[in-house]
Formats: structure tokens, C-alpha cells, sequence
């Protein structure tokens, strides 16, 4: 921000804050275009924005340190998964209870499983089945423990990485993750998945591996996309 006050002096232009924050903010966009994913477009446009009404604001320190704190339980490792926190919809929880087979009782899990909805409605709709979610950002993972504990559900939260889980020992895995995730995610899964067993991917493909199923949850919404193994 320094260098663009200094560009626009030099030129004469006499701007506010505002605007140095607006010009700040599209450089920092166009030079990220080409490298980052598209997610953060906006994030890199506001965030100039941001700061200068954050300073205007005079807040006390101690609010951003709270911030910081609830931001840190809340995304916690995003910055080395690329994962941001994406709850699925109930139109999605449904399509996927669809895809299950019913003939038998499941091992099903949710990786990077949230606040556990689509877990805890899973459980509800089979109780003869194993329902399982593994989230690393500690407050999704106590909320959802917690929502488990207070509706009397079967439903198993785990909190670490899925990375860690032996993919061999379920029979269904459901992914809503993030195209950065893709690849590494289906590498381990053609690598631990029996056979018999599915992966279902909302909104995100594997490039390179067409899906064995595409369902699309509602009219005009993204699909899961469905590798059997």
C-alpha cells in the first residue's frame, strides 16, 4: 500500500485512503490471477478495503485477538490444505443418501466433515450403518461432537487428517473439499479403497479420471461426482 501512495504522489494525483485502497486492492487481483485459484480474487480485492476501515473503526486490540483466536479454531490448517470450511446442503445430503447402497449395513465417512450435518442426517437415515466424519479445525469438530452428544446420535466425530485414515476400511467416502485436494485425495484412494467401494465428490472432479456416475442434487445445482472401485 506504501508503494502505490508513493507512485500516486509522484504523480500528482491526489487521492484519499479509499482510493489508494480500491487501486491497492485491484493490483493485488490482476497479479494474482494467474496463479492462485479463483476463491481468492476477492479476498485479495477487499482485504486493502478491509484494513482501512478497520482503522477508521479504532477498535482495541483485544478484538482482534479475539478474531484471530475464533478464525484459528474455526479454519485452523486451511493455509497448508487449501480446504476452506464448505457445508453441503440438505438437496446434497439427500442425493448422497440416494447413492448408498441399502441392501446392507455401511462404514461411511465424511472427510472434512464441518459441522457435521451431513453425518449426523446420515445417521438418522441408517442406524443400522457406521457413520463417521473427520474434521481438523478444532471448533467445527467440538460443535459437531457436541451436536452429536445432545441429539443422542450414533454419529462418530473424529478430529485429525484424513490423510492419517486407512481408506480400506469404508465402504462409502464422501469429499467436500477443494480442486487443490483433488489429485492427492484420489491418489490415496485408488491406492487403500477395496474393492466394491465408492468415493463421491461434491462440486470437485478429479482431473484426469472420469466419474463411473454424475448426479446433480437439484435443478441448476452442482453434481457429485461418484468413482466406484
Amino acid at each position: 500500500m506504501l508503494l502505490t501512495v508513493f507512485v500516486t504522489a509522484r504523480a500528482g494525483i491526489g487521492v484519499g485512503y479509499v482510493h489508494v485502497a480500491l487501486l491497492q486492492g485491484l493490483l493485488a487481483a490482476v497479479i494474482s490471477w494467474p496463479r492462485l485459484a479463483r476463491w481468492w480474487l476477492p479476498i485479495q480485492f477487499l482485504f486493502p478495503l478491509a484494513l482501512v476501515a478497520a482503522h477508521r473503526l479504532d477498535l482495541p486490540p483485544s478484538v482482534f485477538m479475539a478474531a484471530f483466536l475464533l478464525l484459528l479454531l474455526v479454519f485452523w490448517s486451511t493455509f497448508r490444505t487449501q480446504v476452506p470450511y464448505y457445508p453441503s446442503s440438505r438437496a446434497v445430503r439427500d442425493a448422497f443418501a440416494r447413492l448408498l447402497p441399502q441392501d446392507r449395513p455401511l462404514c461411511v465417512i465424511d472427510i472434512g466433515s464441518g459441522l457435521g450435518g451431513l453425518v449426523l442426517d446420515l445417521a438418522r437415515r441408517r442406524p443400522e450403518s457406521r457413520a463417521s466424519g473427520i474434521e481438523l479445525a478444532p471448533l467445527p469438530w467440538l460443535v459437531s461432537r457436541l451436536r452429536a452428544a445432545c441429539s443422542g446420535s450414533q454419529a462418530v466425530f473424529l478430529r485429525g487428517d484424513y490423510e492419517t485414515l486407512d481408506f480400506g476400511q469404508y465402504d462409502a467416502i464422501f469429499a467436500y473439499l477443494s480442486p487443490a485436494a483433488m489429485e492427492a485425495l484420489w491418489r490415496k484412494a485408488a491406492r487403500e479403497m477395496r474393492p466394491g467401494s465408492m468415493l463421491v465428490s461434491y462440486e470437485f472432479p478429479v482431473p484426469g479420471h472420469e466419474p463411473n456416475l454424475c448426479v446433480v442434487p437439484t435443478d441448476g445445482a452442482l453434481p457429485l461426482y461418484v468413482w466406484h472401485f
